[in-house]
């Protein structure tokens, strides 16, 4: 099986941050960590990625903000030709900041905003004044022109909100809302019995759908694969009532031909591209399929730098992509290739990274048709 196009990587450039988020997938604190990739390092990793490959670098942490050489690094990065953009928690945003960022060659910065209000956002970040703070570094951040999207981790605890923040996004003048559903991991364990019920879980996609059928801004769902199916399943409604073929593809290609139901703003893309498109390198060098999966593929520190090694050969990346040997319902539905539901999910829940997706509702059609199911 051939490697897919690396399109996206997210690089940890510290795990280091002053906030205490409840949901935090690397369980960060506010202290040096020992050990962080160094910037000649990250220079080498970034050379690596342009012999074979153009994505999307996505400078993140912790609070990338609190690395001295950040600047550097989306600067490298930027001169080597790759679209560079940064995660933030935006409350070290200032003029100065955002200047450098900008002479840097960041494109885009994402800020989360886990409440429409500081109550709930506040609570969500542990720390007080974290709301005012980011709502501050975003209105900077829109005066000197640097676009940013606004990110939101959905939970019991803020879901009914999720309109209003983003109705506060498009207030602000983001150009996108991307709203994650929580996987429980790192800090976030804490956080498993405000995760959504599978049913709650569709109904959010359902909600987000419809968000963007009216939507002036981008809207891109992440860490919730089987938002393709919900499209899909809405597209295919449509064409029942115009009388035309609803059929769901079965080739490797659907996710490419997603018809789109709703604005010209809603952005699709496969459901999980975990190993499959996208890849994340931590601090140390670890590469992970995401970065809510500890699982480790390699680590380009101890492989000289050779990120283009492990993503055509690891194990867990083939794994990932044989999507055929999932195990459970994922195996069997007729949208596994669009959607493939979230491999870190399953592990958490049952220590088999191609189980079948915990928080999915649907029954494929041919489970469906078997004996005892309705």
């Amino acid at each position: 099986m051939n490697a897919p196009e690396l399109r996206l990587v997210a690089l940890e450039v510290t795990r280091r941050c002053t906030l205490a988020c409840r949901h935090c997938r690397g369980d960060s604190r506010n202290e040096r960590y020992t050990d962080e990739l160094t910037l000649a390092e990250i220079k080498a990793l970034l050379d690596n990625i342009t012999s074979f490959a153009n994505p999307i670098i996505i400078i993140t942490g912790g609070e990338p903000l609190t690395r001295p050489d950040v600047f550097d690094i989306a600067a490298y990065s930027s001169s080597s030709g790759f679209r560079t953009v940064l995660a933030t928690c935006g409350h070290m945003l200032d003029d100065t900041t955002v200047e450098k960022l900008i002479d840097a060659g960041i494109s885009r910065i994402s800020v989360s905003l886990d409440g429409a209000d500081a109550v709930t956002h506040d609570d969500f970040r542990g720390v007080e004044g974290a709301f005012d703070n980011a709502i501050q570094g975003l209105g900077i951040a829109r005066a000197h022109g640097l676009d940013f999207q606004i990110n939101s981790t959905l939970t019991t605890l803020n879901i009914g909100e999720l309109e209003s923040i983003h109705c506060l996004a498009v207030e602000l003048g983001a150009v996108g809302f991307h709203p994650f559903l929580l996987v429980p991991m790192g800090r976030g364990t804490g956080l498993a019995d405000s995760a959504l019920s599978g049913e709650a879980y569709e109904e959010a996609l359902e909600r987000i759908a419809d968000i963007a059928e009216n939507s002036p801004i981008e809207i891109k769902p992440t860490c919730s694969p089987h938002y393709s199916r919900v499209i899909r399943q809405r597209a295919r409604s449509k064409a029942a009532v115009n009388g035309a073929d609803g059929s769901v593809e079965k080739d490797s290609d659907a996710a490419s031909r997603l018809q789109n139901p709703a604005s010209p703003r809603h952005t699709m893309t496969k459901g999980c591209l975990g190993g499959q498109g996208f890849v994340f390198v931590s601090h140390v060098g670890n590469v992970q399929a995401c970065g809510f999966l500890e699982l480790t593929a390699g680590n380009v520190r101890a492989n000289g730098f050779d990120l283009r090694d492990i993503w055509e050969t690891s194990k867990l990346f083939r794994d990932f992509r044989d999507i055929d040997n999932y195990h459970g319902k994922c195996a069997v539905c007729e949208y596994r290739r669009i959607c493939g539901g979230c491999r870190a999910r399953a592990y958490y829940a049952t220590g088999d990274y191609l189980a079948e997706e915990p928080s999915c509702i649907y029954v494929p059609e041919t489970m469906e048709k078997q004996p005892g199911n309705p």
